[in-house]
């Protein structure tokens, strides 16, 4: 499981797939969330707008799992 750190009180789930390398440009977000699974604290979500808070663990399909830390 990797940690991926934020300097924020918050990060939305575009821009952890992007700082996860999960995909490559944030444009690539919504897309990538249309054909993936990905399951945030135990529960399937795929709106690039939803709000990750240090602590969140994400499962994301073919990428891996993550929990959500403070830099």
């Amino acid at each position: 499981m990797k940690e991926i750190g934020i300097n924020t009180e918050y990060i939305t789930l575009g821009q952890f797939l992007k700082l996860s390398d999960c995909i490559s440009t944030g444009g690539h977000a919504k897309f990538f969330l249309q054909e993936s699974t990905v399951i945030i604290n135990g529960e399937a979500d795929n709106r690039r707008g939803r709000k990750l808070y240090a602590g969140d663990k994400v499962e994301v399909e073919g990428c891996g799992v993550f929990t959500v830390g403070k830099a």
